[in-house]
């Protein structure tokens, strides 16, 4: 078990990171973006069909070639979460979170006692009880756990403040289609509202001591969020495929 999380650490220490998500149950593609210099992959267990039968070897492959594996896990549910955790998921990403009982529900259940109610059962994360005691492992894991919450809905500005004086809430997300939805705005991520409610939230959250993060297709996007002031940027890795896909057909037959 590493008792570290190099991304939370770099964003403690002020420093930008990027990570891809990565929808299907491919560890190739896990270890593509490692290799590519991805600081994270985030399996995406909301939007695509892993579960955490198919996390398992991504999360291997991620540990093998030298980065955490994180899971964006649709259900906000301490079972379920536990399940991706405890094959060694090192940050959970929770969707659709509308207030701060959800945000707290979800952060509870990343930890164990007395921080959080996560439940304990050795195994995997506790190295099968080879190497340490789990008394001395409890506080590492938890330390460890990048938790993230997305703001994804304009309604969820009268709920920020409470959210983003949460405990152990490490990164905020800005999930900009759904946001743009909430609006009025469906498809529309980059309309000139949409923008403003996210830097608003960037705004509150800075204030707080809270990191941000949000999605960026592609470099023009990810140099312009950094320099809105966002911590992290995730890419989708079936857009960087396509995008390079449709470059190569069209040089090659241009």
């Amino acid at each position: 078990m590493n008792p570290t999380n190099p991304v939370k650490d770099k964003l403690a220490a002020g420093e930008r990171v990027i990570g891809c998500f990565i929808p299907p149950a491919s560890p190739e593609i896990v270890e593509i973006c490692a290799l590519a210099g991805f600081d994270f992959a985030l399996l995406d267990a909301e939007h695509g069909p892993i579960s955490p039968a198919t996390a398992y070897p991504m999360i291997l492959a991620a540990e093998a070639r030298g980065i955490p594996a994180f899971a964006r896990i649709g259900q906000i549910d301490k079972q379920v979460i536990l399940k991706f955790l405890d094959l060694g998921i090192t940050g959970v990403m929770a969707p659709q979170v509308n207030c701060a009982e959800q945000a707290r529900t979800a952060i509870a259940a990343t930890k164990y006692a007395p921080t959080g109610n996560r439940g304990l059962a050795g195994g995997r994360t506790f190295d099968w009880a080879l190497t340490e005691p789990a008394v001395e492992m409890v506080p590492k894991l938890n330390d460890r756990i990048l938790t993230m919450i997305q703001f994804e809905s304009v309604e969820t500005l009268k709920e920020l403040d409470a959210i983003l004086a949460l405990d152990e809430l490490d990164v905020l997300f800005v999930g900009p289609n759904d946001l743009a939805q909430s609006m009025g705005y469906p498809g529309q991520p980059g309309h000139p509202e949409v923008t403003e409610v996210a830097n608003e939230v960037i705004a509150r959250a800075k204030a707080a001591g809270v990191r941000t993060g949000t999605v960026a297709a592609n470099v023009e996007a990810a140099q312009s969020c950094f320099a809105r002031g966002f911590d992290m940027v995730v890419a989708n890795a079936p857009g960087l495929l396509a995008s390079a896909a449709v470059a190569y057909v069209t040089g090659a037959r241009a």
